[in-house]
């Protein structure tokens, strides 16, 4: 049975969608390249609603619902926070909620979090009725699945994906109808220090090894090093441009898999209309919610998952801060203990943690004899394995809290060691120099 060719005549404005939420609601929007742009705008131009709580990942496009003028009445709640709310919640006009990726579609499906509303964006329906989330399903699968009303904007330019995307028409209690393009991540200018980096991390990375790897110059960096390798394989939560040029050469065959095999497993994406035309329509690639590709039991299925992750800054103990600058949020917890647990579980896997020795235009170390107050600690001391820099990479893993420092201490741009391995003497009692 083919749907109905008028259920495009269904459309309303963004503002006659947007009238069913309530005062009071709890609200999940899309968020990255899906976020429903349209739909935002309507809500946060609502004057007269009171009290809503806006539940959301990194969101594309501006953030108008983060304005000071608008939080009487839209209190944003991140779960991982991008650049344009980052100002909403140090000021406290917005709030962060600390939690693993692989957690929150359990907030929703459990009704820790009660959501009333999704605001979604999806791809138009098919001959069957059903439309697709498109280029993130993440927790927008459990959102969908558990929101008693669901608002869309069915966008003609929206990636029809496969996976876990699926979502009836009949489950959408209004849409408006759109044709745009979708929010882009042009992807960021790699330095000589991200560069080197990324050789580094590519010397780790095997031939059947299954990747992991976000957004930004030093994945990208890693990526682009990888082209003489054999039968890679893709399971991670995100994937941005750098991924495709080895998927188009057949780098990435997914065949050394136990888990989906075949196919690049991935929550969402984020990058340019090259990758979204990638995805579109197109069975190697499967999106499914958080909850599935960072199951860490799951990731550890696979073998030789080599998972490279980055950070704002790290201690000579090997506590990793990946979410805050002291006490200021910068991001989120994200997916960064999922992917490394897994990996260090994983049969011949590599938790990795990439970043620059400094930070600040080479003011400020990033390798410090201890984390900044307020800082957070993302990945734990026990939990961290590999630790790679401009200066070289070096394993954490089976080292006494004196020789981590040692090994961290080499990772430093070498301006600071002195000061670092005074440091650790006065935190161990130990003398590097007699070493």
């Amino acid at each position: 049975m083919e749907l109905d060719a008028s259920w495009a005549s269904r459309a309303v404005t963004a503002a006659e969608a947007i009238a069913q939420v309530p005062s009071g609601a709890r609200v999940f929007v899309h968020g990255a390249a899906a976020t429903p742009t349209p739909l935002v705008d309507a809500l946060v131009a609502r004057a007269d609603l009171e009290g809503v709580r806006l539940y959301h990942l990194h969101t594309g496009g501006p953030a108008p619902f983060a304005a000071p003028d608008v939080a009487e009445r839209i209190r944003s709640v991140s779960f991982f926070v991008g650049p344009h709310v980052r100002a909403a919640v140090a000021e406290g006009r917005a709030d962060f909620m600390p939690v693993f990726l692989s957690d929150i579609p359990e907030l929703f499906t459990s009704r820790t979090i009660p959501l009333d509303v999704a605001i979604v964006q999806l791809a138009p329906p098919d001959r069957h009725g059903l439309c697709s989330l498109g280029t993130s399903v993440d927790a927008a699968r459990a959102a969908v699945d558990s929101a008693r009303i669901v608002i869309a904007e069915i966008n003609d330019q929206m990636p029809r994906t496969h996976g876990n995307t699926a979502v009836p028409l009949a489950r959408v209690h209004a849409f408006v109808r759109t044709n745009r393009p979708l929010h882009a991540a042009p992807p960021p200018e790699a330095t000589e220090i991200d560069r080197r980096i990324g050789e580094l991390v590519a010397e780790l990375v095997e031939d059947g090894a299954t990747l992991q790897a976000g957004i930004g110059a030093i994945p990208d960096a890693v990526l682009a090093r990888l082209g003489n390798r054999l039968e890679l394989g893709v399971h991670t939560e995100m994937f941005s441009d750098g991924m495709i040029d080895l998927i188009e050469a057949g780098v990435v065959t997914n065949r050394a898999k136990a888990v989906h095999p075949g196919r690049s497993v991935t929550a969402f994406v984020s990058g340019s209309q090259r990758l979204f035309d990638l995805v579109h329509d197109n069975p190697l690639v499967e999106f499914h919610g958080c909850d599935r590709t960072n199951d860490t039991a799951l990731i550890r299925k696979n073998d030789k998952v080599t998972a490279i992750n980055s950070a704002l800054e790290i201690d000579l103990s090997g506590q990793v801060c990946a979410d805050s600058i002291g006490s200021a949020i910068y991001s989120g917890i994200g997916g960064q203990m999922d992917f490394l647990r897994g990996a260090a579980l994983s049969r011949g896997g590599k938790p990795i943690i990439a970043l620059p020795a400094t930070a600040a235009g080479g003011k400020v170390s990033r390798i410090a004899g201890q984390l900044k107050s307020g800082a957070g600690v993302v990945t734990t001391r026990g939990h961290v394995h590999w630790v790679v820099t401009e200066y070289g990479a070096r394993n954490l893993h089976g080292l006494t809290l004196r020789e981590r420092g040692e090994a961290l201490i080499s990772l430093a741009h070498p301006d600071v060691r002195g000061e670092l391995r005074r440091g650790l003497f006065e935190l161990r009692h130990y003398d590097l120099g007699a070493h």
